[in-house]
């Protein structure tokens, strides 16, 4: 299996930039937290644990695990993780204000899923969808330590809206992005990995 095959874990790790670090089935166990020592070392954020959390090859699928070892404790797409929890494609761990973005590029039926050539360009996007789609993201401004998306009243307050108008190109967005088969509670989430792990939203945006 080559590097492009595998999953991987991109992160952004407090101004260093985008990182990534690929994931093997020959490496079952990944450690993450501020300790040096760790697979993944995030040593200038105070958030994080020494032994923060662990990425498991468990069978057949790759887990998140903290087991209470974390002060701060970890949150898979914003929900606070307890024990372990199976990863999938697009799911984004926080860890103190580090996120990570667990990205699989070969889906079962074998078409590529989670690159950028199945995403829309800045330029495909309305005027105002895309500014929809900056005040979704704008929680995350600064990568902001678990922060959510907007609410759709949060949105059309802030863009003199409707909420309807909101929605309306909310749906469209969905379409644009791949994510009309994700169950609701997913969409919206999902919609702002993809916005910004792809570059479309920037923090100059926010």
């Amino acid at each position: 299996m080559n590097a492009l095959s595998e999953p991987n874990l991109c992160y952004l790790d407090g101004g260093d930039g985008t990182r990534e670090f690929v994931l093997s089935v020959d490496v079952p166990r990944i450690t993450v937290g501020r300790s040096e020592k760790a697979d993944i070392a995030l040593p200038s954020d105070p958030n994080v644990s020494r032994l923060h959390a662990t990425i498991e090859w468990i069978g057949s699928y790759w887990t998140v695990t903290d087991d209470g070892l974390s002060r701060n404790g970890t949150f898979v797409n914003g929900d606070r993780l307890s024990g372990r929890r199976r990863l999938h494609a697009g799911d984004v761990i926080r860890i103190g204000s580090s996120s990570l973005t667990f990205r699989t590029f070969i889906a079962a039926s074998g078409e590529m899923t989670g690159t950028a050539d199945s995403l829309p360009t800045r330029a495909a996007l309305t005027t105002a969808q895309f500014t929809v789609l900056v005040e979704l993201c704008r929680p995350y401004k600064d990568n902001a330590l678990f922060a959510h998306p907007a609410s759709n009243q949060e949105i059309a307050d802030r863009l003199f809206l409707t909420v309807d108008t909101v929605k309306c190109h909310l749906r469209v967005l969905f379409s644009k992005f791949g994510l009309e088969d994700l169950p609701n509670n997913q969409k919206r989430m999902q919609l702002v990995v993809r916005a910004r792990h792809s570059g479309i939203i920037v923090d100059a945006d926010l």
